[in-house]
């Protein structure tokens, strides 16, 4: 059995990512394979729960940095080696709202984590389990809050702070820049010319890939 691929969108709060996900999965469900959606942090029992721990306020208590960053790890290896290596493996194509280059883009950019200790948490967790396409979805922090706040009240880290936002963006546009299988999005432009170009880069991946459709 052909295995299946990895597709993740990546972006700031507001940046599109729940549309974006639709269209992929109504494209590649149209070129008949099963599609399976993730987010990130959660996609299971385990992972939701530190899901509420991460988003959420504690009032008698600061989450550290440092335990933020290893909550994101620990959430991320429980839904990779649950769900997602397992779809996968039945040949599914699983669609991730998330993965790895939002924690070196948000605890890594925004919250300044030096790499040297975010890598060590890749290489236990990941093992060099990487996406075959990515997304990113580019906003400005500005816009981008600006639609998240439209959507109702903001969760702890869409509080941080638009300084915080601008680092986390300045790290994701240098992922694009030097890493492989990585598209960037402009959100900022006409919607149904958003909307095409999301289409399209799905399209030409599955052509590039052989794959029917």
């Amino acid at each position: 059995m052909e295995s299946g691929k990895f597709i993740v969108i990546e972006g700031l709060e507001g940046a599109g990512k729940s549309t974006a996900i639709r269209i992929i999965k109504s494209a590649i469900e149209s070129a008949g394979h099963k599609v399976l959606t993730t987010r990130e942090p959660g996609g299971t029992p385990m992972a939701e729960a530190i899901r509420d721990c991460v988003k959420n306020d504690w009032e008698s208590e600061e989450i550290t940095i440092e335990a933020e960053l290893l909550l994101m790890y620990a959430s991320r290896v429980q839904l990779l080696e649950n769900v997602i290596k397992p779809a996968l493996q039945r040949g599914e194509w699983v669609v991730g709202d998330r993965h790895d280059m939002s924690s070196r883009a948000y605890q890594g950019g925004g919250r300044q984590i030096p790499a040297n200790m975010i890598e060590p948490l890749r290489t236990i967790t990941l093992k060099g389990f990487t996406p075959d396409l990515t997304l990113y979805m580019d906003v400005t922090p500005e816009e981008g809050l600006k639609r998240a706040r439209g959507r109702g009240e903001l969760d702890r880290i869409e509080q941080a702070g638009l300084e915080f936002f601008e680092r986390t963006r300045k790290a994701y546009l240098g992922y694009v820049k030097s890493e492989d299988n990585v598209v960037m999005i402009n959100t900022m432009q006409n919607l149904e010319k958003v909307h095409a170009e999301i289409k399209q880069t799905i399209v030409n991946y599955m052509s590039q890939a052989c794959i029917p459709g």
